[in-house]
């Protein structure tokens, strides 16, 4: 006799769970960055660039969960808003490098600074060990679903 496998239980799924925290983040973040003008790609877009000038489209659209043709009409859009600029010709292969301008950099700290509120919010319930253990944990869990071989 074939027994089916056992079910997942939503109130302890692990996948479910962080499935559900991501969904809050995300409608906490856009409650926050609408006022603002932004979507969460859009900041995401100009944090990355804060901290990382210089980066491809493909990079970007990498570390924004994106496809790289969304991450273009998303950077030209910042282009023509005065928030972003990218060089003229690459200066390597076809790449061509972006980094923030003025604007993008007042604009991106506006929005780091509610985007903090919200992770502080979220994080309020946890002593600072715990908050570590978190990022911890799920650095570790990103680390095992890459690492690990997948099933057919």
């Amino acid at each position: 006799m074939r027994q089916d496998p056992p079910e997942v239980q939503l109130d302890t799924s692990p996948g479910y769970l962080l499935k559900e925290a991501a969904s809050a983040l995300r409608t906490a973040m856009d409650d926050v960055l609408r006022p603002l003008g932004m979507t969460v790609t859009h900041y995401a877009c100009l944090e990355l660039l804060a901290q990382r000038p210089g980066l491809s489209n493909s990079d970007l659209a990498r570390g924004t969960f994106v496809t790289r043709q969304s991450m273009n009409v998303l950077l030209q859009a910042l282009e023509r808003d005065g928030q972003v600029e990218r060089a003229p010709e690459a200066s390597v292969g076809k790449v061509l490098p972006t980094t923030l301008t003025p604007r993008g950099h007042a604009l991106r700290a506006q929005a780091s600074a509610a985007v903090r509120e919200v992770e502080q919010r979220m994080l309020s319930g946890l002593t600072a060990t715990e908050q570590a253990d978190l990022g911890r944990l799920l650095r570790l869990m990103i680390h095992a679903l890459k690492d690990s071989p997948r099933e057919p």
